[in-house]
């Protein structure tokens, strides 16, 4: 059985000819490999390290699993498909509803594997019935209303969680976040969010030593006298020993919360596999049901054991169109860095002690630009918002999933924010479309290009 693991060595093994692309199959030399996979880990360093703090998961545990998503993906898809899987930030909206609402770690981590269940059985769909089934259902107009309510609903949770535990370090760690995201270029702009955290990381130790404690809320919501930064856990952890494990909790309502999420995670490895195939010259459409059931397993598989759920990142599919390196052999050295910085709780809590105001800073730009992705389906698939059969559903379904609006059916269970304004935007469409006169309905392809465009290897901002 082919694998995807063995490799031809590209010319020399050192640079590519100019023009020349280093495809899949293909590596070079090892030393350049392992310097590719490094530079792989680090472009993913923003969100997914980002994401489980967030989530209040261990982050140890989270780039751990990373590595494993990674590693079952590349098996899964025999090595055609070069793409690393971290975690996920469309559940980190989901993720502050449940815990909200009084859910737990464990309570996250099950709706979380039951979202994997349900996009590995979409995968299997696509596989069978082919990718028209997807956009059929979940045509451009759902795909980015729902993305958009998912990214919009998470901003109570900076003003009223993050920023205000540091209100000018929040402040100056979002400016100066905003100005690399624009200003920088090539490989730096694809971890700009990085570079704003450590950023952020580092003027609060400054701020420590120089004025001392700060009068403000904490993570728990109190108003004490606390440091901005709070160092104590990294002294007393281990250099190497193994993540914080915990099985799955599963609750209705936490699941109808974050089953939402599978439309955004179809059409990020939707857009992510047409990337792909589009740089390297291979087309994959056949590949596009593997891809998501193997992300839907990666993730179940993680969230099994007290992981975040993961998804294709487009961090690295820019590294990938910058360096034209498409070789899965960079990605299998990735992954092996990845499970090494599991091992090393030290690292973790250095993760894990990152300021609620830093917290605050980079949440406003990347909680803002999740849901502006939504926006960007809109665009690349010309959706017409002056025709009301789209912008009808849309604006309900957002407005509901943004404002939190409740829907009670009885005294123990209810629809709210996220779930509610998904069944709206996607019920409604279609209703509407079948009530609609013809010169309402749209006559185009239902192909939904995704939540990533790349328009040239020097011009990257997506983001996962």
């Amino acid at each position: 059985m082919d694998l995807g693991v063995g490799w031809k060595l590209h010319g020399d093994g050192r640079t590519p000819a100019p023009g020349a692309v280093v495809r899949p199959d293909e590596r070079l030399s090892w030393p350049r490999t392992l310097g590719l996979g490094a530079q792989h880990v680090v472009a993913m360093f923003g969100a997914s390290f980002v994401a489980p703090v967030l989530m209040g998961l261990d982050p140890n545990l989270a780039i751990m699993m990373s590595g494993v998503a990674t590693v079952v993906f590349l098996l899964a898809t025999r090595g055609r498909v070069p793409s690393y899987l971290g975690c996920s930030l469309s559940f980190v909206g989901v993720a502050a509803v449940i815990r909200a609402q009084g859910g737990t770690s464990a309570t996250v981590t099950g709706a979380c594997f039951v979202v994997g269940v349900a996009l590995f059985l979409v995968g299997l769909a696509v596989q069978w019935f082919g990718a028209r089934i997807i956009h059929a259902a979940m045509p451009p107009i759902v795909t980015g209303a729902v993305v958009m309510l998912i990214g919009f609903n998470l901003a109570p949770v900076t003003a009223s969680t993050y920023w205000p535990q540091d209100q000018w370090t929040a402040l100056l760690t979002m400016l100066v976040t905003g100005a690399a995201v624009v200003c920088l270029r090539g490989f730096w702009s694809r971890i700009a969010i990085f570079l704003g955290l450590v950023f952020g990381y580092a003027l609060s130790w400054v701020l420590d030593r120089i004025f001392g404690r700060i009068h403000s809320t904490d993570g728990s919501g109190k108003v004490t006298d606390h440091w901005r930064l709070d160092l104590s856990g990294v002294g007393q952890a281990d250099w190497i020993g193994l993540p914080s494990f915990h099985g799955p909790s599963f609750q209705w309502s936490a699941v109808l919360v974050a089953l939402p999420v599978v439309i955004a995670l179809v059409a990020e490895n939707a857009g992510h596999v047409k990337a792909v195939g589009e740089m390297t010259g291979d087309p994959l459409d056949d590949k596009l049901g593997t891809a998501i059931s193997a992300d839907g397993a990666a993730s179940m598989l993680s969230t099994a054991v007290g992981g975040p759920p993961n998804t294709t990142y487009s961090e690295n599919i820019g590294v990938m169109a910058a360096t034209r390196v498409y070789s899965t052999a960079a990605y299998w050295a990735a992954a092996g860095f990845a499970l090494l910085f599991g091992l090393c709780p030290k690292f973790g809590e250095v993760v894990a002690a990152i300021p609620g105001g830093v917290l605050g800073g980079i949440t406003v730009i990347l909680y803002g630009m999740i849901g502006l992705l939504g926006a960007q389906i809109w665009l690349n698939a010309r959706v017409d918002l002056r025709n009301p059969l789209n912008l009808v559903p849309a604006a309900a379904g957002i407005i509901i999933g943004i404002g939190g609006v409740t829907l009670e059916f009885t005294d123990t269970f209810s629809l709210n924010g996220i779930a509610l304004g998904t069944v709206v935007v996607i019920t409604g469409y279609h209703a509407l479309r079948a009530m609609a006169p013809a010169h309402l309905k749209p006559q185009g392809s239902l192909l939904d290009s995704g939540t990533s465009a790349y328009d040239g290897p020097g011009d990257q901002r997506a983001s996962s």
